[in-house]
C-alpha cells in the first residue's frame, strides 16, 4: 500500500497535480488527497487551485463542475464510470414546463445534477449553502431539482416562497430505514442523531441535527455527547473517528453505502495520473451556461 501511495505522490509532484476527494470515498483514498470534503468545499478548492491537473475522487457531476470552472486545466476521474443516479432525475423538459407555467420561476438545481441541467438552471446549491443561496433569490416560485428531500427540508424556512419539486432523490439517503433508526435510538438512548437533508422526512424527523456532510462532522466535534447515530453515507466514518477520539458512532444496520463512490481506489488514482485516460470534457456552449449557474452559487453562497 505504501508503495502505491509513494508513487502517487511522485506523479502528483511531477505533474503539478492536485487530488480532491469526497468524504464518501474509501478512507485510504481520503488519506492521499490534498483536499477532502463535501461537494461545496471541493467546488471551492477546484476554483482556487493553481494546479495544472485536477484528479477528482468522486462522481461525474463533481468532475464536470471542476472542468467547467477550470476549462484550461486537465480534469481526471480515477473511476470514470462513477455516476450519481440522482443527477439524472430531472429533465430539461420538466424545467421548460415549469417555466411556461410560472413567469417568476427561479430554477435552483442541487449540485448533484448533470451539466445540461445546470445550463438550464438559474443557480446551483449544495446542502452546505442551499439556505443562504435561496435567501438571495427574489422570486416567489422556486423549482428545486432534483432532490425533493433537500428541497422539502428547505421549504419551511421560506414561508413566503412556493417550492416545486420533481421525483428525485438520493438512493443512499432516501432509503435509510426509519425502523432501523428507531432501533438504534432504543439501543443508544443517550446518542445524538445527525442526519443529512437528503434523508426522507420521517428519518429527518428523528434527528437532533440536520445538515450537510461537513455540518455533521462539525456537529460531532462540537457537541458534548459521547455517542452519535449518523444518518449519511458510511465514508464519513473515517473522518469522524480521526477527529473525535473516544466518541462512538453508529450507522443503521443496512449501512448507507454509495457504490459509485466506492469505485474509486488507490490503484485507479495512480493509473489515471500516469495515463491521463479519458479526461473530462464539456461542450463549450453548455459549459459557459452551466458556469454562470455555478459562479452564481459561489457569489450567493459565500
Amino acid at each position: 500500500m505504501s508503495c502505491i501511495v509513494d508513487e502517487i505522490r511522485r506523479e502528483k509532484e511531477k505533474q503539478n497535480a492536485v487530488i480532491l476527494a469526497h468524504l464518501y470515498v474509501d478512507g485510504e483514498v481520503q488519506e492521499i488527497a490534498d483536499y477532502c470534503g463535501d461537494s461545496y468545499y471541493l467546488s471551492q478548492m477546484a476554483q482556487k487551485t493553481d494546479a495544472d491537473v485536477i484528479v477528482f475522487c468522486g462522481v461525474e457531476f463533481m468532475a464536470e463542475s471542476a472542468k467547467i470552472l477550470n476549462p484550461e486545466k486537465t480534469v481526471l476521474m480515477p473511476a470514470r464510470d462513477a455516476d450519481c443516479p440522482m443527477a439524472h432525475m430531472a429533465t430539461i423538459e420538466q424545467i421548460k414546463k415549469f417555466r411556461e407555467e410560472y413567469d417568476d420561476l427561479a430554477v435552483v438545481c442541487y449540485i448533484n445534477s448533470t451539466t445540461e441541467i445546470k445550463a438550464y438552471s438559474d443557480v446551483a446549491v449544495t446542502s452546505s449553502n442551499a439556505k443562504k443561496v435561496v435567501s438571495n433569490i427574489p422570486n416567489k416560485h422556486i423549482l428545486f431539482i432534483p432532490d425533493q428531500n433537500l428541497g422539502g427540508h428547505l421549504a419551511p424556512m421560506f414561508p413566503d416562497k412556493e417550492f416545486h419539486f420533481v421525483d428525485g432523490y438520493c438512493h443512499v439517503h432516501n432509503f435509510i430505514d426509519p425502523k432501523q433508526v428507531e432501533a438504534l435510538k432504543a439501543e443508544h438512548p443517550m446518542a445524538k442523531v445527525a442526519a443529512h437533508p437528503e434523508c426522507a422526512p420521517e428519518v429527518r424527523a428523528m434527528a437532533d441535527y440536520i445538515g450537510s456532510t461537513t455540518g455533521i462532522l462539525k456537529y460531532a466535534q462540537e457537541t458534548d455527547a459521547e455517542e452519535f447515530i449518523i444518518l449519511t453515507e458510511v465514508g464519513v466514518a473515517h473522518r469522524l473517528h480521526l477527529d473525535n477520539e473516544g466518541k462512538r458512532f453508529f450507522f443503521p444496520e443496512t449501512r448507507p453505502v454509495c457504490p459509485n463512490m466506492k469505485k474509486v481506489t488507490l490503484e485507479k488514482v495512480l493509473r489515471v495520473l500516469k495515463e491521463h485516460n479519458d479526461p473530462i470534457e464539456v461542450a463549450p456552449d453548455i459549459a459557459e451556461r452551466a458556469k454562470e449557474c455555478l459562479v452564481r452559487m459561489h457569489q450567493w453562497g459565500g
